[in-house]
């Protein structure tokens, strides 16, 4: 008898367990019929919080609407939406059934969708295990009615946790990750966790954007690296994922947010909102296992070829593999070393005469000693210059630079074509003092 009621009880959890496994397997069918109107599904990550992730996918949302895509933006952090804030939506609520859910509408081209618009109050605390977050993140999937779509960010809680795991999992043909950094190694640190996270889900790595990096006064013009800088570039190029920008401390971005207010329309002249519509640009121009937001004079029949995103275990060093940087004025070799504004950073395979990049990084501030240190962090073993003075020249030979000067100005790409064919010529160094 007891055995007898031993193998009941049994069979009905047994019962129980196929029937929960069946409402999964449906309930995954229909978010991919739901999603199938979706045209790219794009998660936003960071290792840690108080990055500005959720900044950085609101504003990426925002500029892809001004380029006439349509954008849904999903903000699955339950303990701390900060997607309504941001958006100024804080006394939206979503409307629907059970059945249907309609996400917010911000203008024509952005529709949103937050645990903040189910809650009665803006400062009610979500209290939650996993099995109930897990539930409402796929009903946001399932449910929620986004129409055809062109984009959908989903904006992650930081970390690898319940949510992200619960959406990488259940977007079975999502795009890849974009993950967020801030320069200091603390943060890198997450970053690297990150990245192995997607790499064990076999989810794409779309690029790495360092938010954060640098300050520049609005009154003097001075640059500071408040916590450092390039941290986040270094990181992805040993890590061998894309980099597709970094983001500059702006005051604007505060007042935006705080003010619920696009930064898009809101500081279009400010350093950040040009930031973030490269990012936007790169996302645009990203394809699978091609680096995202190469520049319009890098590509075409150059020979030149971009390295695809490799696994981080791939990663393999080896001493004819140079990293040449070509200071930038107006888009071309700047004449004068000192008087750059950009670097274009490559990497050159000498053995085959492979190009890959650019890195387009901004010039940290030209004081004495920096250039030569702050080139050393980006693994920089080659610089193509116009001129450079003397001083300047000894201080990278102290760091194992090689500076090759008297170089004519031109355009980057057939710069670094010339180097990697072995047919760049030099001439007089015009700006030795």
């Amino acid at each position: 008898m007891q055995s007898g009621e031993g193998h009941g009880h049994k069979g009905q959890s047994g019962q129980g367990v196929d029937k929960r496994m069946k409402s999964d397997l449906e309930d995954r069918q229909q978010i991919a019929g739901q999603l199938s109107h979706i045209g790219h599904k794009i998660l936003v990550l960071s290792g840690k919080g108080g990055v500005g992730k959720s900044t950085v996918a609101a504003n990426l949302a925002l500029f892809l609407g001004t380029q006439s895509k349509k954008v849904g933006l999903l903000d699955i952090d339950i303990h701390g939406p900060s997607i309504p804030k941001l958006l100024g939506l804080e006394s939206a609520r979503a409307e629907g059934s059970e059945q249907k859910i309609l996400p917010v509408s911000v203008g024509e081209n952005l529709k949103v969708m937050s645990i903040g618009f189910l809650l009665d109050r803006n400062d009610t605390a979500v209290i939650w295990r996993g099995p109930m977050k897990y539930g409402v993140i796929k009903q946001f999937l399932k449910d929620v009615r986004w129409g055809d779509l062109d984009y959908l960010i989903v904006d992650s809680p930081p970390g690898t946790g319940d949510e992200p795991l619960s959406v990488a999992q259940l977007i079975q043909d999502a795009d890849g990750a974009i993950i967020v950094t801030t320069p200091q190694e603390l943060s890198l640190i997450d970053v690297r966790k990150c990245i192995n996270f997607c790499e064990k889900l076999s989810l794409p790595v779309i690029g790495v954007v360092e938010n954060m990096s640098g300050f520049v006064c609005p009154n003097c013009g001075a640059r500071v690296d408040i916590f450092k800088a390039g941290g986040g570039a270094r990181m992805a190029r040993e890590l061998h994922v894309p980099y597709l920008g970094s983001i500059p401390i702006d005051p604007a971005i505060v007042v935006a947010s705080d003010a619920g207010r696009p930064l898009a329309t809101e500081a279009q002249g400010s350093g950040a909102a040009a930031a973030f519509a490269q990012i936007a640009k790169g996302v645009l121009e990203y394809r699978p296992g091609r680096a995202a937001s190469v520049p319009e004079w890098l590509r075409g029949g150059s020979g030149i070829t971009v390295k695809p995103q490799t696994s981080v275990s791939e990663t393999n060093h080896k001493e004819d593999q140079m990293r040449v940087a070509i200071p930038i004025v107006g888009g071309k070799l700047s004449p004068h070393f000192g008087h750059c504004e950009q670097f274009a950073i490559f990497g050159v395979d000498k053995a085959n005469g492979h190009i890959t990049g650019p890195e387009m990084l901004d010039a940290p501030p030209h004081e004495p000693g920096l250039l030569p240190r702050w080139l050393g962090e980006h693994s920089v073993n080659v610089i193509i210059s116009g001129g450079m003075g003397s001083r300047a020249k000894r201080l990278f030979d102290e760091q194992n630079i090689e500076v090759i000067v008297g170089v004519s100005s031109d355009e980057p790409k057939a710069l670094i074509e010339a180097y990697a064919a072995g047919s760049l010529t030099s001439g007089e160094n015009i700006c030795d003092h």
